[in-house]
């Protein structure tokens, strides 16, 4: 099972290296800034490379908006982001589901969501992830989730699962990837992240995994049970995320099934 990390994004393949990744995600762009992604001189390199690629769109993306100036500008910056992640040969843009806000109904997102899906012309996949929170969201619970995705039916788009999102928004992760498959047919990629806040919370602060209000254990299960790429987005440095790497890969494979103890992490 491949694990890895979510990295800076100038040099991607010694990042990876100094983590210990199997695989890695980045920006290719400011991910608060509309600005389209600049060309990459080390494309031809990370496109030689066997390092598999996972670019993250930028957060401002909100495809389901009904404000035109939002969405509009949303639609543009992924296709661009996915125009610049065939460069690279990314595996797969992931980007959030976002949110129609108090005044406008779901549907109404979900609908933006199926036009955008349509229009978007890429070789790179698609994956959608869920939210922590967000006001009428098209991926917070998992079943509206399940709503949008029939609406999406027939169409190419993937799911990415964010461990601290779906416990942020009151979704016990202990039977998270049966639902899922039940409601959308499968789980293509996972964050996993530890939480700072309590379920339901609707925050999204990440931990650690070792440490955070999630049971470490229920994300070790998590990650064994999607049976995908593993990428955790915990804070901290190159230092951390490599031992917070070698504590998931001990435990996903197998080989640390006794050893429970996190002593190595600090309690919060």
């Amino acid at each position: 099972m491949l694990l890895g990390a979510h990295i800076p994004n100038a040099d991607p393949i010694a990042e990876a290296a100094e983590r210990g990744a199997d695989v890695v995600q980045f920006f290719l762009s400011d991910p608060q800034s509309w600005r389209k992604p600049a060309p990459r001189e080390d494309a031809a390199a990370l496109r030689a490379s066997a390092l598999p690629l996972y670019v993250h769109a930028p957060y401002l993306v909100n495809v389901a908006s009904p404000n035109n100036r939002i969405r509009i500008p949303s639609r543009r910056i992924l296709q661009e982001t996915c125009d610049a992640a065939a460069e690279i040969a990314a595996a797969a843009v992931i980007v959030r589901g976002g949110h129609t806000g108090e005044e406008t109904p779901p549907e109404e997102g979900i609908r933006h969501w199926r036009k955008a899906l349509r229009v978007l012309e890429t070789e790179v996949p698609v994956y959608i992830e869920n939210t922590a929170g967000g006001t009428n969201a098209m991926a917070r619970e998992f079943d509206r989730l399940g709503q949008l995705w029939e609406a999406l039916d027939g169409l190419s788009v993937g799911f990415c699962l964010d461990t601290c999102h779906a416990h942020a928004a009151g979704e016990e992760l202990g039977t998270a990837v049966e639902r899922l498959w039940s409601l959308i047919g499968g789980i293509d990629l996972v964050h996993v992240n530890n939480s700072k806040d309590p379920i339901g919370s609707g925050r999204d602060r990440h931990e650690r995994v070792g440490s955070g209000t999630i049971d470490p254990d229920v994300l070790v299960d998590v990650v064994r049970a999607a049976g995908v790429p593993a990428i955790i987005e915990t804070p901290g440095g190159a230092s951390d995320h490599a031992e917070d790497l070698t504590w998931l890969r001990r435990r996903v494979d197998g080989a640390a099934d006794q050893e429970r103890s996190l002593d190595y992490l600090p309690r919060r």
